[in-house]
């Protein structure tokens, strides 16, 4: 009995051992520690989502919220005192970048995520640096127009997105009866939508705006004259509870909005001419937008 009891205390010790340094080593990390310590910062983006995030002719990541993360960076380098701070940019899907974030694969998220309450529960959202609203794009030729005459028919949307729980709320409200329609990224969706294969294909506007100038005959489709919701703000992803990145990431965002440098940034992607096709989305800066870069403000509510 005594051998016994000697062996399974033993056992319990050799168990006890192994899972404290597991455990320790889940534990999270700072990310302006990880950074200092390491000399690099992980940058997720999207090779599909222009003007926000997406793959030149060269195959570089370039975009408008890649440029910001890169000011921030920068601005990030000098706070930490670095000689050189070296960009690791690790490619997401709208599927996987909450996973990423909390497993430490990234560091910040630098494409066009929505910032909602319900996002809130898993992620941090840096101060916005868009606003934008879920409209559909359908075929001009018989296609639908306006929410309302989606009844009865089937939408595309992207998996992963705010758009999906929207799409289904508003059957649900207003008695629709849509068949929400998930796929794995805004090509298929819109795909989908071009073959006749879908009705629509719902997206925040300036998503969809975008796939419509890069089409190969843009006037085959057209965007809804109604949207499902008012604008909506767009933030940079980072981590829940770590509160020191956060604050270093909007101080950076606040430093580059009251320098007057946001401006030049945001024409040089909506309103001149930008890479591959050198399409122009003419899209100035909206009142409200320019508003929230007067004052930024985290989204809480």
């Amino acid at each position: 009995m005594i051998a016994r009891a000697m062996i399974r205390a033993l056992l319990a010790s050799v168990l006890l051992a192994a899972v404290m340094p597991a455990t320790h080593a889940q534990a999270p990390v700072s990310t302006l520690e990880h950074i200092r310590d390491t000399g690099h910062i992980r940058i997720g983006y999207s090779a599909e989502v222009p003007p926000f995030s997406y793959l030149d002719a060269s195959g570089q990541v370039v975009g408008y919220s890649i440029e910001l993360c890169n000011r921030v960076a920068e601005k990030l380098q000098v706070q930490l005192g670095l000689p050189t701070l070296q960009i690791d940019y690790v490619q997401r899907t709208p599927s996987n970048r909450v996973a990423l974030l909390n497993a430490g694969e990234i560091d910040i998220e630098c494409v066009a995520s929505t910032n909602t309450a319900e996002r809130r529960k898993s992620v941090a959202f840096s101060f916005p640096h868009f606003l934008t609203a879920v409209q559909f794009i359908a075929l001009k030729d018989g296609g639908p127009r306006r929410i309302a005459d989606l009844v009865g028919h089937s939408v595309a949307s992207t998996l992963g997105t705010t758009v999906i729980g929207q799409l289904n709320a508003a059957s649900r409200e207003k008695g629709l009866n849509i068949a929400v329609v998930p796929t794995p990224d805004h090509q298929a969706a819109f795909d989908m939508m071009a073959s006749g294969r879908v009705a629509a294909f719902a997206m925040d506007s300036i998503i969809l705006s975008t796939r419509v100038a890069n089409a190969k005959d843009p006037d085959l489709y057209i965007l809804s004259a109604d949207a499902f919701g008012p604008p909506e703000p767009y933030g940079l992803m980072m981590r829940l509870g770590d509160h020191d990145f956060v604050d270093a990431v909007n101080g950076a965002l606040a430093e580059i909005y009251s320098s007057g440098e946001i401006t030049p940034i945001y024409d040089k992607w909506f309103t001149s001419p930008i890479p591959p096709k050198g399409i122009n989305l003419q899209l100035p800066m909206s009142d409200a937008l320019a508003a929230a870069f007067a004052a930024p403000v985290a989204v809480t509510d």
